[in-house]
This record gives C-alpha cells, sequence and structure tokens, in this order.
C-alpha cells in the first residue's frame, strides 16, 4: 500500500467535510477515511507486537464514529 490513511488524515478530512457541510454519516467519506486509518494504525501494531490492552472497549461514551453535532442538526 504505497500512502497508508493515517489518524491525522481522517482527523483532518473529518474537519473538512464537517466545515463544509459535507456528510457526516456513518457510510460517508470521512468514516470511510477514519476506518481506513484505523485499520492501518490496527495492522500496524500487530506487525510490531505491540499489545494493547487497554483498547478493547473498556472506556465508556462515544468514540469516533459519531462525533459532535452542530447546533440544530438532527441525528437519523
Amino acid at each position: 500500500m504505497p500512502n497508508p490513511m493515517t489518524k491525522s488524515d481522517s482527523s483532518r478530512i473529518q474537519s473538512t467535510q464537517a466545515r463544509s457541510g459535507g456528510n457526516m454519516s456513518s457510510g460517508g467519506f470521512a468514516a470511510r477515511a477514519q476506518g481506513a486509518a484505523d485499520r492501518h494504525a490496527s495492522a500496524a501494531s500487530a506487525q510490531t507486537g505491540a499489545t494493547h490492552a487497554s483498547s478493547t472497549s473498556t472506556h465508556s461514551g462515544a468514540t469516533g464514529s459519531g462525533g459532535s453535532q452542530q447546533p440544530g442538526a438532527t441525528k437519523r
């Protein structure tokens, strides 16, 4: 893979989409970019043999996929 998606790339895409009023749904480009970055980060940590026991969803609350809404926006 010549140019894997990074967390930084994903964040930049999400920010640009949100500011421009773009599609912020779970099937939109920003969400797919985040998924690609997550897969890349996961694969990279697996290759290095790193284990992250704390990343097994022990945290409560929304993580990444929902985010905050703009004032007046309705969630579908």
